[in-house]
C-alpha cells in the first residue's frame, strides 16, 4: 500500500456513506485477531456500523443485508506475501486462491452472498500477518497496523455528535 496517506485517500471515499465494517478473524490465533481487534477498539468511536464476525462471517450475512449499507468494509488478516503489518485494499475479485484464509467460509464468498441480495460496494482491508499460531499474541507489526487502521477509520467515520 505504501503510505498511510494513500490508504486514507482510498478509504476516505467512503466518508459520509452508510457503511458496515466487518472484522473477521480468530482472536486465539495471533495476527488473525486483526479484524476483530479493529472492530472491538472502534466501538463507540465511529458512526459506521461494526460487526465482529469472528471466525463465522456466514452468521452475519443476513444482518448485513438487513442493514442495507452502501459500502461493506471487511477487515481480515490476509496473507498476500507482503511484509508483516502491511495494509492493502482489495476488491472481491482480487481475492483468489493465492490469498490464505483461516475461515470456514472464505471472506470473498461471504461478500458474494451479501451482494447477491443487495447492491453494495465491497472493499477488503487486508493486514499481512506475521504468524497465526494458536495461543500466540498479536505481533508488533500487526498491532501497529491495527492501531493505524483504527486511527484512520476514526477520522473517516467520526461519531455522530
Amino acid at each position: 500500500m505504501g503510505t498511510g496517506e494513500q490508504l486514507f485517500e482510498q478509504l476516505n471515499k467512503l466518508r459520509g456513506s452508510k457503511t458496515v465494517i466487518v472484522g473477521i478473524g480468530n482472536t486465539l490465533k495471533g495476527d488473525d485477531a486483526a479484524g476483530p481487534l479493529v472492530c472491538q477498539q472502534l466501538t463507540g468511536k465511529v458512526c459506521a456500523e461494526l460487526i465482529d464476525a469472528g471466525t463465522v462471517p456466514e452468521n452475519y450475512i443476513q444482518p448485513v443485508i438487513k442493514k442495507a449499507p452502501q459500502n461493506l468494509l471487511i477487515i481480515d488478516a490476509i496473507d498476500f506475501g507482503a511484509s508483516p503489518g502491511t495494509i492493502e485494499i482489495f476488491k472481491p475479485e482480487q481475492l483468489n486462491s493465492f490469498v490464505f484464509s483461516t475461515h470456514t467460509l472464505s471472506p470473498r464468498l461471504f461478500a458474494e452472498m451479501v451482494t447477491r441480495n443487495i447492491k453494495v460496494d465491497v472493499c477488503f482491508v487486508g493486514i499481512q500477518p506475521a504468524q497465526i499460531q494458536l495461543g500466540q499474541p498479536v505481533s508488533a507489526p500487526v498491532s501497529k497496523a491495527v492501531q493505524s487502521l483504527i486511527d484512520l477509520l476514526s477520522r473517516i467515520f467520526p461519531p455522530v455528535e
